[in-house]
């Protein structure tokens, strides 16, 4: 895996996520989109937001599923993260909850990098970021995998333009068309479960839903090494007061609080004064984590 990552600035894992690992999150999307049945035949009232823009099925965490919210730091992606950066202390710099409906409107991308909203930098092949795209059902070619370049194709290519079209005459940030780019392509399809983890220097485009009644359920979720401050792209305080928010803090563990910026247990900030106003903030939480480190200390 670490070599294919290294080589391709890819890799895929089918089935990363059981079904008992996706199941909760999977029974609470309704929560936060309608079903395809749902969309399809009109009935649900949320439909009409999903039609202007590709972009409109995103929600933001703290996502109104909490289920959904635990399982973009499950201790499976955690971990693939931090084996991917080849660091402990890593970060979540963002975090999304797609849906996808046939016909609702294109979804078909150029190819392209997603760098200019993931750092104010450019991607570097040592200081590594990582996104993933997370499915919570199956996702088939019929039902819009992205699709990716390995790094042979593009190793040449820099770092503006970022966007490679099949057609059109180009512009400061698209290139002229590059039809030859698209034969490479590399399918992300993949059951429920899997998970596409990419660079923020990788190739790759979303492809069309054609299912007739299909719907496409993902994440899409973005890791840094702490110390790498300039990709960003979220700043968690600015969530931090929502309900969701709260709900998923009571039932979150310190390592995956801690990729959000929360100091880990033995951090010289957790005090008396900080713990009781922790507590008071968030009574749902179970400090003893931190409070018995500082006790050690």
């Amino acid at each position: 895996m670490l070599e294919q990552w290294g080589d391709q600035g890819f890799v895929i894992l089918p089935e990363l996520l059981s079904h008992n690992d996706l199941a909760p999150a999977v029974a609470e999307l309704g929560l936060m989109f309608p079903s395809a049945a749902g969309f399809h035949d009109g009935s649900d009232p949320r439909r009409s937001r999903f039609l202007d823009d590709e972009f409109d099925g995103i929600d933001n965490f703290p996502f109104t599923s909490t289920e959904v919210s635990l399982l973009a730091v499950h201790s499976k992606i955690v971990d693939l993260a931090s084996s991917l950066l080849g660091a402990d202390d890593i970060r979540i710099y963002g975090a999304e909850a797609w849906a996808k409906y046939t016909g609702a409107t294109s979804y078909d991308q150029d190819l392209h990098r997603d760098y200019l909203n993931h750092t104010v930098l450019v991607p570097s092949t040592e200081f590594r970021q990582v996104e993933m795209f997370v499915y919570l059902v199956d996702v088939p070619e019929e039902l819009g995998p992205p699709h990716l370049l390995a790094r042979e194709w593009t190793s040449h290519l820099p770092a503006v333009p970022n966007w490679f079209p099949r057609s059109g005459a180009g512009s400061d940030f698209v290139a002229p068309a590059s039809p030859d780019l698209y034969t490479h392509e590399v399918s992300g399809a993949g059951p429920a479960g899997t998970v596409v983890a990419f660079e923020t220097g990788t190739f790759h485009r979303g492809t069309e839903l054609r299912r007739p009644g299909g719907a496409r359920y993902s994440m899409h979720l973005n890791f840094r090494r702490a110390t790498d401050d300039w990709a960003i792209q979220k700043g968690w305080a600015a969530q931090s007061h929502l309900p969701a928010w709260y709900s998923f803090v009571d039932r979150a563990s310190a390592r995956q609080l801690g990729l959000f910026g929360f100091p880990p247990p033995g951090h010289p900030y957790w005090t008396p004064d900080t713990l009781a106003g922790m507590a008071l903030r968030y009574p749902g939480l179970d400090l003893s984590p931190w409070k018995s480190a500082s006790k050690a200390d």
